[in-house]
């Protein structure tokens, strides 16, 4: 059993990786089957509807299966090693559904044809998916995606309890991931009406994804989480808050 769950988690691993690599050619509108600007023709309220609900069944899925209390619950039925792939698999089939049901609307809000300008836009789209890659990295890449808990599983292993840190760009700002996903869903010379609304939806369900993850992290991590907050801004790479009190007292008594 402990071979057949590394197994599982290799193939919803490997499911992940080619789901990951399609979001950058279908946001990027690269040479696949079906991008965000070029897919199943529709009337503008057909593909408004249909956008809509795609974008609502990934931000139900993505939310609710990752609440303590699902998992809670979820563990009941999936064996917990598995409970992480299983997540990252639904994830994972949800964006697979939007890729290949997703109707374009091709109304263009604006167009950048200075070549500079559409340069830095594209370089920036790059940019955005490498700060993705690289924060997942930062915080135990296999864990996130569920191999780390298979491979202690066959090794007989307790998974040891999480840990609280800040490494490089988690000091800049507390959601990286997530901004490098608005980095690159944002930047593009070309912007058309599709592509806008699949911006403007995964930015509010970011935003307010946020809240309910920084709550867990609270319930977590108690006052080290609460204290990180005071100083490292959500998004927005900002100086130092708590640096800048101490600053402002010190600048008061003098």
């Amino acid at each position: 059993m402990r071979v057949l769950a590394l197994g599982y988690g290799l193939v919803c691993y490997a499911v992940f990786l080619g789901t990951f690599l399609y979001a950058i050619a279908f946001v990027g509108n690269l040479p696949v089957p079906h991008t965000i600007d070029h897919a199943i023709a529709a009337s503008l309220p057909e593909a408004i509807g249909w956008d809509l609900a795609l974008l609502g069944v990934f931000a139900v899925q993505h939310s609710l299966m990752a609440r303590p209390a699902f998992k809670a619950w979820w563990t009941k039925i999936v064996p917990k090693p598995i409970e992480r792939s299983t997540y990252v698999l639904f994830a994972s089939l949800a964006l697979c559904l939007l890729f290949w049901q997703w109707r374009p609307i091709d109304a263009t809000v604006w167009a950048v044809t200075d070549p500079v300008g559409a340069g830095l836009l594209t370089g920036m789209f790059w940019a955005g998916w490498v700060i993705v890659l690289i924060s997942t990295f930062l915080i135990s890449h296999f864990e996130l995606f569920g191999l780390q808990q298979v491979w202690m599983n066959l090794r007989q292993k307790k998974f040891a309890d999480p840990v609280f840190h800040t490494p490089y760009l988690y000091g800049l700002v507390r959601h990286p991931i997530y901004l490098g996903f608005i980095i690159a869903f944002w930047s593009t010379p070309v912007m058309t009406a599709g592509h806008m609304l699949f911006a403007c939806m995964t930015l509010a369900y970011i935003l307010i994804a946020i809240q309910f993850e920084e709550r867990d992290l609270v319930d977590l991590f108690g006052d080290a989480y609460r204290d990180y907050r005071k100083r490292v801004s959500m998004l927005i790479p900002l100086p130092n808050r708590r640096a800048g009190d101490v600053n402002k007292k010190n600048a008061e008594a003098a």
